[in-house]
């Protein structure tokens, strides 16, 4: 029986992670896989989580299950930092998940028994897990126009448009802030456009922010889509504490819901919970944790809300180093747009041709689409990185 089963297509980012830890050569550079780096090109544990960690392993009295959502006390802290006092909040509930990749999948499950006539729309280009996840779930997957690739910023022209003509069988799929993979975030005019169309169209909002605290601030990019959850009638979220925790490996996540009455969200996560029994069970509780014990302590959570300002303060840094040094570079101002984009991610543009040579004649790897990691990306390594770009995009 298994052995009909064909292989399985290669994962686009891990497979570029392979291929570069076989490459031999001193001077490479991985910019694919979505992950923060430090000065010393590592992904460092954070001062704060250490000292939650330490509380914990002096403290914590067992490993028995903690519950089908969740740390509930998790939850809370969490709905706090991503909701902030939004008056949503009040008809809001929230299930922990595996990462904010599970908190995607089991609120697709959710709208797939909803509506399994649903159809996901999503930015033109998306993260690379948005698609598979949706259409695995059993739901049409469709995309709305997105990134401007000669202008590398949103055509949110053709963006509204599109979603203008959605109606009540549509989930229009939203980045936060911090877009992946393109690094171009809308702006708060057109968070406040779609809310008046989901109001009065009917389509239901699905924002996924997983980068909170890694563009502007973390109230600033919460704002736009604090402004629509405080107006449209319902709404899910999924959120991450991977990169602003960097608790990466810990699998640490939060499917959002908010219905129109806290009744009607409470059997939302009911069902959410039923879908997490058949697949999970039980949600890893380290890191939920270490998060809760972060966010509950005044002293730690300030400290923690630095350690976020610097990690965010250095990619904002590198960024404006890679564009001084590519304008030296190339003698023009053909990638300035990379110090307007936020967060970890920028898209070059870059076709087939240079992906490859970027690769076998420099080392560097990069997502095909032209998406570069620039949170992985060292400040020594800048200069390498803008003279190898200035010579395959002369």
């Amino acid at each position: 029986m298994l052995n009909q089963l064909t292989p399985a297509a290669n994962d686009p980012i891990l497979s570029l992670s392979s291929a570069y830890q076989l490459d031999s050569r001193h001077q490479k550079l991985n910019l694919g896989i979505g992950v923060y780096r430090d000065q010393q090109g590592q992904t460092p544990v954070l001062a704060t989580v250490k000292l939650a960690e330490q509380y914990l392993l002096e403290n914590q009295q067992s490993k028995a299950y903690v519950g089908l959502a969740g740390c509930e006390a998790f939850n809370a802290e969490m709905m706090n930092l991503v909701l902030g006092d939004n008056a949503s909040r009040s008809r809001a509930v929230a299930v922990q998940t595996p990462g904010a990749s599970g908190a995607l999948r089991l609120l697709a499950d959710v709208i797939a028994l909803a509506n399994p006539k649903a159809k996901i729309w999503m930015s033109d280009l998306s993260y690379a897990n948005h698609a598979p996840i949706m259409t695995t779930a059993g739901l049409e997957v469709a995309y709305y126009p997105y990134f401007d690739p000669e202008t590398k910023r949103v055509n949110e022209a053709a963006m509204l448009t599109t979603l203008s003509q959605l109606g009540e069988n549509d989930v229009v799929l939203l980045h936060g802030c911090c877009h992946n993979p393109t690094g171009a975030d809308i702006s708060f005019a057109a968070w406040q456009a779609i809310t008046e169309m989901a109001i009065q169209s009917g389509f239901l909002p699905f924002i996924d922010i997983a980068y909170q605290g890694f563009g502007e601030g973390m109230q600033e990019d919460a704002a736009g889509f604090r402004y629509l959850a405080e107006h449209v009638p319902a709404y899910i979220a999924a959120s991450s504490c991977s990169k602003n925790f960097g608790l990466y490996r810990e699998r640490t996540g939060l499917a959002i819901v908010a219905s129109n009455t806290l009744a009607e969200s409470e059997c939302i996560k009911g069902r959410i919970i039923e879908c997490a029994r058949s697949t999970y069970t039980m949600p890893p509780d380290h890191g939920a944790a270490i998060v809760r014990y972060i966010l509950q302590n005044s002293s730690l959570k300030a400290q923690w809300l630095d350690e976020v300002t610097a990690m965010r303060t250095r990619i904002q840094g590198v960024r404006h180093s890679l564009v001084k040094a590519l304008r030296e570079t190339t003698k023009t101002s053909q990638f300035d747009f990379i110090a307007q984009h936020k967060g970890m991610f920028s898209v070059i543009g870059s076709n087939q041709q240079q992906l490859v040579q970027l690769r076998d004649q420099f080392g560097i790897y990069i997502v095909e689409g032209g998406r570069i990691n620039i949170a992985g990306l060292r400040e020594t390594e800048v200069p390498y990185l803008a003279e190898s770009l200035g010579h395959v995009f002369k």
